[in-house]
């Protein structure tokens, strides 16, 4: 895997999908997890060249000697070193989930360095747009013909009421179907890093009003996908972030959970190819 220095000097590590010279779409995880759990996005690498990163203390990039620096306003800073190291006066930045954070804390620092943005089941905490519990049961309640619904179902009320911790038990809800596929995805893609976990959104990670003000005058497009079942970033949500960009435009990915991009591969590198283009 090709690498580079971060501003503390960390070294951090990437992979390149797809063929061309082109300049790639960086692409950045969410969890902190490793990056693997992306694939090739459905296939979007045969549209668009990728430079997938690897988050610090995750993948292949290394751990960081101070562990303060895996908060989320200060990987923005990586992502920034990536754009230099590559080489790009602008960059076509794709974030998922908590991913999503980052790439819109990006946005916000660096405007005119973007040319186009993706958010992909965005995480939302940068803009402090909270989702309820009621608003997760509402998606929730759209399974509810699926055989595993009673037991995940249950699992997600005491969780969401506090008296309950069983996580595994809620993984139905992320996929949009819960089959051999989505079980085997859902173990490989689990956080292999707890304090990158724990200290990504620390005390200072996130300044939800000076974000919102800045992204007012982000120019770039931004496309929000999501997926219709997503209940870690459901539609409602998302829309919420959509209005806060001056040109950004929603997806709702139908029968699709957090991963549109595994769940409908061919709808989910139709709508992503065609907003990124030409690189």
């Amino acid at each position: 895997m090709p690498t580079y220095p971060a501003p503390d000097g960390t070294r951090l590590a990437y992979r390149y999908l797809g063929e061309g010279d082109g300049a790639p779409v960086v692409c950045v995880p969410g969890g902190p997890a490793d990056s693997r759990y992306l694939g090739d996005l459905g296939g979007l690498s045969g549209h668009r060249r990728l430079a997938v990163l690897d988050l610090r203390g995750t993948g292949g990039s290394a751990v960081p000697d101070d562990p303060a620096s895996y908060r989320c306003d200060r990987l923005v800073d990586d992502i920034e070193a990536l754009r230099v190291h590559l080489g790009l006066d602008r960059i076509d930045l794709l974030g998922h989930s908590a991913g999503a954070n980052i790439a819109t804390q990006y946005a916000a620092r660096h405007p005119h360095r973007l040319r186009r943005l993706a958010l992909i089941g965005p995480g939302t905490r940068a803009v402090g747009l909270d989702i309820t519990g009621e608003t997760r049961r509402q998606v929730a309640r759209l399974r509810e013909g699926e055989p595993w619904f009673p037991a995940a179902f249950a699992a997600l009320e005491a969780i969401t009421e506090g008296t309950g911790t069983d996580w595994d038990a809620i993984s139905p809800f992320f996929y949009g179907r819960w089959d051999a596929t989505a079980r085997q995805h859902h173990a490989d893609s689990r956080p292999a890093n707890p304090e990158a976990v724990e200290r990504f959104g620390a005390e200072g990670a996130f300044d939800p009003p000076a974000t919102r003000a800045a992204l007012a005058g982000v120019m770039a497009p931004v496309l929000l996908l999501t997926g219709e079942f997503d209940l870690n970033s459901p539609p409602g949500t998302a829309a919420g972030l959509a209005e806060l960009l001056p040109d950004a435009r929603l997806a709702v990915q139908p029968g699709a959970g957090h991963y549109p991009w595994l769940d409908d591969p061919y709808r989910f590198t139709a709508v992503a190819a065609d907003f990124l283009g030409r690189p």
